[in-house]
């Protein structure tokens, strides 16, 4: 069992009288501009139990008070516990099924990942790597939330490339009620979710169809490549969190370098595995808006740096909308395997260079708005294909931050099971 980096887990899952709507809440990292969002969200759940007592919605991580929020939070993992709150499986998979909000069908597997198998560094080679680049100093904060914490709560999504469906989907016809742990529907347009227990036989096969996918000769040439490491899973949503939880097991063997660390529960990360290519996944393109620069001299210097003319003589482009005058513009000069990348490269050296703000937009018409509104530049990009996911992390490493989005917010992960990582 567990021959790649996605392992069982003792987990923990609220016991079957507690009202799962109430204790089930969307991904902190979500609504982070929309207080009013989480105050609907705390008024939902009243004092019942919940997830929302056990996790530090982003929108007060940099707030006032922040400090006694984290100490609410590690006190409450600690009355939960107390108060028998949960049921732990041990050595445990659970296999999801969320409905979303659209109505499609989302399936996943909630197991732990090895974080000795993880390395978000930029030309990591790794078998699980970040999609997107990860920023440093957005870790410390989150790693304040994890010491001291008994229990640790996953939004985090990975992605496999499994275009035959080999590994998750095959385990909607074993499944069967008396294996259900959890059924219930999600607040807040949320959508709903149901969670089965993998007893170890299913396990086992999930697990060879995971090793399968991950054999170096079917991994090179699905790609066309030879004798390249192995990436097997990918990240897509919730990057900082299992950041924070590898930089937090880094500390913690920096701390203790006498002490053997190989079976710590904080060697691992819970997480649910999803295949890219589920119907219910759709990658939406994050447009750029900049603004407070020279709107000439940029357009000039990024022409010129990218190669940009209004010819078909590329598969990369951008469109751009600056006082009122739209052109779509192909890059000849490219320096990712992306559209996306090739414009971030240049704009990160233009901005850190000359000054000027850059923030990142879903939609095009909101970045079309927001650029006449303060006399910027909106860039706007492709989708990007689901398909060029792997092979651009193969090639070029983690991508540019907010290369995409996957999907809506109401649609993210929400906060169902736990698991104990302290000793």
């Amino acid at each position: 069992m567990n021959s790649t980096a996605f392992h069982n887990a003792d987990i923990l899952v609220p016991k079957k009288d507690t009202d799962m709507n109430k204790w089930a809440v969307i991904a902190c990292d979500q609504y982070t501009g929309e207080p009013e969002y989480w105050e609907q969200v705390s008024k939902n759940v009243g004092s019942a139990p919940s997830t929302l007592n056990l996790i530090l919605p982003e929108l007060y991580l940099e707030q006032d008070g922040v400090a006694e929020r984290i100490d609410n939070i590690h006190n409450a993992m600690d009355k939960y516990t107390a108060d028998g709150i949960f049921d732990e499986y041990k050595n445990a998979m659970i296999y999801v099924e969320r409905v979303q909000s659209n109505g499609i069908l989302r399936q996943g597997i909630v197991g732990a990942i090895d974080l000795e198998k993880y390395d978000f560094s930029k030309g990591s080679t790794s078998e699980v790597r970040a999609t997107e680049a990860t920023v440093i100093e957005r870790i410390p904060p989150r790693i304040k939330v994890r010491q001291g914490a008994p229990l640790e709560l996953p939004h985090i999504m990975i992605l496999i490339d499994d275009p035959d469906n080999t590994v998750i989907e095959p385990l909607a016809k074993t499944v069967s009620d008396s294996d259900k742990i959890y059924d219930t529907e999600l607040m807040q347009n949320g959508g709903s979710i149901k969670g089965w227990l993998l007893d170890a036989d299913k396990q086992e096969k999930t697990d060879k169809a995971l090793s399968a996918l991950g054999q170096p000769e079917c991994f090179n040439k699905k790609y066309g490549l030879s004798d390249t490491p192995v990436l097997l899973y990918a990240m897509g949503d919730g990057n900082h969190s299992l950041a924070t939880a590898k930089e937090f097991y880094e500390q913690l063997k920096k701390a203790n370098p006498d002490k053997d660390l190989s079976d710590h529960p904080a060697r691992y990360a819970l997480a649910e595995i999803v295949n890219l290519h589920s119907a219910a996944l759709q990658f939406e393109a994050i447009h750029r808006l900049v603004y407070d620069v020279d709107n000439d001299r940029l357009i000039s210097e990024m022409t010129e740096a990218l190669g940009l003319s209004e010819t078909a003589v590329s598969d990369q482009y951008v469109i751009c909308l600056c006082g009122g005058t739209e052109k779509k513009l192909y890059i000849n000069k490219k320096s990712s395997n992306l559209s996306v990348g090739s414009l971030q490269n240049f704009l990160d050296g233009y901005l850190k260079a000359n000054g000027g703000k850059i923030d990142y937009i879903h939609g095009s018409d909101t970045v079309k708005g927001l650029a006449e509104k303060h006399s910027g530049i909106a860039l706007i990009l492709p989708d990007m294909n689901k398909s060029e996911l792997f092979p651009t992390v193969i090639k070029d490493g983690a991508l540019p931050r907010k290369t995409f989005s996957m999907g809506r917010a109401e649609d993210k992960r929400f906060y169902i099971e736990a698991r104990k990582i302290t000793e």
